[in-house]
């Protein structure tokens, strides 16, 4: 059962791909016209974005806004300019589950028919962002948060980042 999940999602997600379409994840439609991907963002939410968790740095095709949860230090991680700027202090990665599975693909594209970004999820767009899931005080809400999970909260309307050990804020 869990496969035909799996593989349902896959198909949706080829198909927003091939129609450049804006994608709304846990409710029925995006919020506005200048969005590409959304989340159901309802009061009480504690689910986040889980950052890809990298043994060491990709390289590559990389470009600006790239995040990662890099496990060879704990950290949380955005590329901006040629470097890799840490946003969390070093945390714990003991939670994290090895995904030793070959790599398909180059991941999907939401938002243009292709991109020279190589990523699992890859969004482009010249005029849509992505709205991240909306979460109050996160470090209270969110019971069991995952290394590398990322949010907006709400209360001090801040990035959140979670390191595997505390939550790390950014204005």
């Amino acid at each position: 059962m869990k496969n035909i999940k799996n593989i349902s999602i896959a198909v949706a997600l080829v198909i927003f791909n091939f129609s450049i379409a804006q994608v709304a994840i846990g409710k029925q439609a995006v919020d506005g016209s200048s969005t590409v991907l959304d989340f159901n963002n309802v009061s009480g939410n504690t689910k986040g974005l889980i950052l890809p968790a990298t043994s060491g740095l990709p390289t590559g095709s990389l470009v600006n806004g790239t995040f990662v949860f890099d496990v060879t230090d704990n950290k949380v991680k955005v590329y901006e300019n040629d470097v890799w700027k840490p946003l969390s202090d070093a945390g714990s990665s003991s939670a994290v589950v090895a995904n030793n599975s070959a790599e398909l693909g180059k991941g999907v594209v939401i938002g243009a028919p292709s991109s020279t970004a190589d990523g699992v999820l890859v969004l482009e767009s010249p005029d849509k962002a992505m709205i991240l899931p909306q979460i109050a005080t996160p470090h209270i809400n969110v019971k069991n948060p995952y290394p590398g999970m990322m949010c907006y909260d709400t209360t001090s309307k801040t990035l959140a980042v979670f390191d595997g050990t505390v939550w790390n804020y950014w204005k």
